[in-house]
């Protein structure tokens, strides 16, 4: 009978431990989840330029005063979605009252005329900016009207991505009707046939290997590349 009871009373003792240590828990959560202690007092905004700052920070300012675990970062994807220049962001609480929202802004890579002045266009087609005349070093792209959501623009935009950067600050315009007639005007005068985006990456390796070629060879000759066909680049005399 003792052996019964002292076993019985180290049941008691292990379980009320047990029973306390739960308690002890799901009050600290509790704690953490719910206490104003913990409660977002500060959004802060990073990575803007052309967006502004403080109108996201309006956008999303209703979750001032919640406890950092029950933001409703769905509303804010929804809010945030309304910003055409956000490309994407990311989200961090900051404990004990700080969340920081991180943002990465469309970028620019072409523009393009419009009955009111010159727009400042993403890769997809999105107007970064509306400008009275072109900008220096960004080529224009002209795809005799058809919209910037269609086939003749991405095929144009997927080009302009494809060269490196040494090449594409040469480019002055582009202009495609379709997807598969791409065309380049370079700034020194020289045309490039480009045909459509596909191997853009190697029609880009062959132009540079063609543009270096006829510099050594004749730089003041007016040339046409082609590398429509990129297994066979060539140069026309014009």
């Amino acid at each position: 009978m003792r052996r019964f009871t002292r076993r019985s009373r180290h049941r008691r003792a292990t379980w009320t431990a047990v029973g306390a240590v739960v308690v002890v828990l799901v009050a600290s959560v509790t704690v953490a989840v719910f206490s104003p202690l913990l409660s977002l007092q500060e959004i802060r905004v990073e990575g803007t330029s052309r967006v502004d700052a403080s109108a996201v920070t309006a956008a999303v300012d209703d979750q001032l005063g919640t406890p950092l675990a029950l933001v409703d970062f769905d509303r804010i994807t929804g809010e945030l979605e309304q910003f055409p220049l956000i490309a994407s962001y990311v989200t961090e609480t900051a404990p004990p009252h700080t969340l920081v929202i991180r943002v990465t802004e469309r970028q620019p890579i072409a523009t393009v005329a419009t009955d009111d002045g010159v727009d400042l266009v993403d890769p997809a087609g999105i107007v970064v900016q509306r400008l009275d005349g072109r900008q220096d070093g960004v080529p224009q792209v002209d795809v005799g009207g058809a919209p910037l959501d269609g086939t003749a623009f991405r095929s144009a935009a997927e080009v302009l991505l494809a060269l490196p950067l040494t090449l594409r600050s040469t480019v002055d315009t582009v202009t495609a009707s379709t997807a598969d007639d791409v065309t380049l005007a370079l700034t020194s005068g020289e045309q490039v046939v480009w045909g459509s985006a596909e191997h853009s990456e190697k029609k880009a390796q062959v132009l540079a290997g063609l543009v270096a070629d006829q510099a050594e060879r004749d730089p003041s000759a007016s040339v046409e590349y082609d590398v429509s066909a990129p297994d066979n680049g060539i140069i026309r005399t014009r």
